[in-house]
């Protein structure tokens, strides 16, 4: 009987990574934000239980790898997944997972709802083919604990900030919690230097009498990497106060790499090739709608 060709670059493209043992791969499942239900974790478990040797690999990018799939059962295994809501991931050319932190919806230092956030920009971008990986990374605040600077596109929560005088009581605590030293008292008022001000909204958060008021919003950062060649994701735009705006930008920033990328080129490397002033031109023409 004629041995049965498996075409292993196809099936990388679909989560499956080949292992040192021939025959097995390591399935990569699609975590959204992060998140997985109880009943999908079960089925996880039930599938890495009968299709592979009873464990899991936890991602450094909250993902869950299923080591020990044989090639010849990877449908089956798609299969099983399916039927608990739990689907494979990509790999290669295309745009990854987006992950998550907790966002404002758990955390009380967050600033934006990143799971929801996540699960629009999986929607729009999840698996779309291009010249090199793309990574989205989603955090709620400043606090960064997404590490939102490592991806192509970072997305950090934040809050512009509003001052009520009327409202102040004058006790100093959003001076001394502001770590940016943007604000200060001075003649017995709270005074705001603007250009020192992250919008990570400190000020709103511990504010006894509501005299600061924050409206969520967006802090993008563009190129960033990390691994073999590390580098901080630069804030291109100016903080983005509405979901439509923020699409515009991320739309723009996609089709600039899509159409200017070489082959297995990174989002930095372009722009390291071609520098930054076209891609900035489509950005403000997206923040303006034009």
């Amino acid at each position: 009987m004629a041995e049965i060709k498996i075409d292993y670059a196809e099936l990388k493209k679909g989560g499956f990574m080949v292992q040192k043992q021939k025959g097995y791969g390591s399935l990569r499942l699609r975590v959204i934000g992060g998140n997985l239900t109880a009943d999908n974790i079960k089925t996880v478990a039930e599938v890495a239980d009968k299709y592979g040797k009873g464990y899991v690999h936890m991602t450094s990018r909250q993902g869950i790898e299923i080591p020990f799939i044989k090639a010849s059962e990877l449908e089956e295994v798609k299969k099983a997944l399916k039927a608990g809501g739990v689907e494979a991931g990509v790999c290669g050319p295309r745009v990854r997972t987006v992950t998550a932190c907790q966002g404002s919806e758990i955390c009380p230092s967050g600033c934006i709802d990143t799971y929801t956030l996540a699960k629009e920009l999986d929607a729009r971008y999840f698996g779309r083919e291009l010249p090199h990986k793309f990574k989205f990374g989603v955090t709620g605040c400043q606090n960064n604990c997404l590490k939102a600077e490592e991806n192509d596109i970072g997305i950090k929560g934040g809050l512009k900030i509003n001052y009520k005088e009327d409202d102040c009581i004058d006790c100093g605590v959003c001076v001394k919690a502001c770590i940016k030293g943007a604000l200060s008292e001075k003649d017995g008022k709270i005074v705001l230097d603007a250009d020192k001000c992250n919008n990570c909204g400190r000020c709103v958060k511990s504010c006894p009498t509501d005299a600061w008021e924050g409206t969520p919003g967006y802090i993008v950062s563009f190129g960033g990497t990390f691994g073999n060649f590390i580098y901080k994701g630069e804030e291109l735009v100016p903080f983005i106060e509405d979901k439509d705006t923020l699409f515009r930008v991320t739309d723009a920033a996609i089709e600039y790499f899509e159409e200017n990328a070489n082959k297995s080129e990174r989002f930095r490397k372009t722009l390291e090739r071609l520098g930054d002033a076209e891609l900035r031109k489509r950005l403000t023409a997206a923040i303006e709608n034009k």
